[in-house]
């Protein structure tokens, strides 16, 4: 192991948590992300940082979990890798996302919950799970 350059004698650490997930988007697609985070989702929008805003992309937050998008000029969706977010009840926001004309692909093999995969406005893949029990 390599010794800690921090000053801290012991190497020791602690993990606090988790701070935000970024996805990627597209440059432009602020309006197309802020209609399906921030209205299909009902996520509330944050206010960047003035020293980031300027890199344009939007951050969201929900139950007290923050989204950040970030642009990328290289965009590419994530189709494998993607966040899974819990909610209750599940079908309530597959049934508003099949009315707003995402996909939905319900999965149950994974024992103790009932999820479905979506994609967000610009082709991110994303995960939705209830905890059954």
């Amino acid at each position: 192991m390599t010794p800690d350059k921090s000053g801290d004698e012991s190497g020791k650490f602690v993990w606090q948590g988790l701070d935000h997930i970024q996805l990627a988007i597209p440059p432009g697609s602020e309006d197309i992300c802020r209609q399906f985070y921030g209205v299909i989702l009902g996520w509330e929008e944050l206010k960047k940082p003035t020293a980031l805003a300027q890199n344009g992309g939007l951050w969201f937050q929900a139950a007290g979990i923050p989204l950040h998008l970030g642009v990328d000029k290289a965009f590419i969706p994530a189709q494998k890798a993607h966040p899974a977010f819990l909610i209750s009840p599940v079908t309530v926001l597959a049934k508003r996302l099949e009315l707003a004309g995402y996909p939905v692909k319900w999965d149950r093999n994974l024992p103790g919950y009932k999820r479905f995969y979506s994609e967000d406005a610009v082709g991110n893949r994303l995960e939705f799970m209830q905890q059954l029990g």
